[in-house]
């Protein structure tokens, strides 16, 4: 069974997606099997996978609209080592149409149930914003793993990101909770970057990985090159500390009952869309 987490964080620019293809591609290298599910319409996980989001015959928009099954839109890309279910601009559309369906809050779920026994990790990128597609991917989850920079509003964003998942657990998914906080971009000759890892680390205790992601050139020309940069360039700085991560992701997974899925408790009877359109107040990260 398949360990399903969304890397999310309601702050764009944060290096979301570098961190979902750059796991991906670490896990893969140690010999798990992944599938990465691009829940962004700009389908920047899908390219840097290596796969062309201009000539897919099926993305996960077919998914979510039931014209389509996982098995028969993912794409392999041998040069990566795992599977994308891939996403491009007509994802975009989705959020309108899903608005009037059934069940519009779990259609990823119910697809990820018969292809999970097939996968060892599922990693979901989501759009930097609380949509229909974001609602997806945290209804389909076992936790959420937010990657951020160590800066004062990366800290405003987290407790944005916290509410939101909290309103979740509440109402739509019991299984769902932040299992990881993973410090990406970092500099440690920054003062307040220092400043700022401490405070998190005081704050969320083991819920901060141990391993951080240093700021690094290679990382961010992978993309151009249409490749994670673990397989871009595996012996930089950032391709070395995402192995790394990739290890300690699947230590914790192997050894803390946090990180494994947890019993279904039995689901109020009020509708989910009534339940999904309640805010809750704003509680302090």
């Amino acid at each position: 069974m398949a360990r399903i987490y969304c890397i999310a964080n309601q702050k764009g620019g944060v290096g979301k997606t570098t961190s979902t293809v750059n796991l991906a591609a670490g896990l893969s290298r140690i010999g798990q099997r992944v599938l990465l599910v691009d829940l962004d319409p700009q389908g920047n996980a899908t390219m840097g996978s290596g796969v062309d989001k201009r000539t897919l015959p099926l993305t996960v928009y077919d998914v979510l609209l039931e014209n389509a099954t996982i098995t028969e839109a993912r794409q392999r890309n041998e040069k990566v080592g795992y599977d994308v279910l891939g996403a491009n601009r007509e994802l975009a559309g989705a959020e309108i149409e899903l608005v009037a369906l059934e069940r519009r809050d779990q259609r990823l779920k119910a697809a990820l149930q018969a292809v999970d026994h097939e996968y060892d990790f599922v990693l979901i990128d989501c759009p930097p914003s609380l949509s229909m597609l974001t609602l997806n991917g945290l209804c389909s989850a076992n936790g959420v793993m937010v990657p951020m920079q160590c800066e004062y509003f990366a800290l405003e964003g987290l407790s944005d990101l916290v509410n939101t998942i909290k309103q979740v657990h509440a109402n739509l998914n019991p299984e769902l909770q932040v299992i990881g906080l993973l410090r990406v971009m970092y500099d440690p000759r920054i003062t307040l970057q220092q400043q700022v890892s401490d405070q998190l680390k005081a704050h969320f205790g083991d819920k901060v990985f141990d391993t951080v992601i240093p700021r690094n050139v290679r990382l961010a020309e992978a993309p151009s090159h249409g490749l994670p940069g673990v397989i871009f360039d595996p012996t930089s700085r950032g391709a070395v500390a995402f192995i790394e991560f990739a290890k300690e992701l699947v230590k914790r997974v192997n050894s803390d009952p946090l990180f494994m899925p947890r019993a279904k408790t039995k689901r109020s009877t009020e509708p989910a869309s009534k339940k999904a359109s309640a805010k809750a107040a704003p509680q302090q990260a």
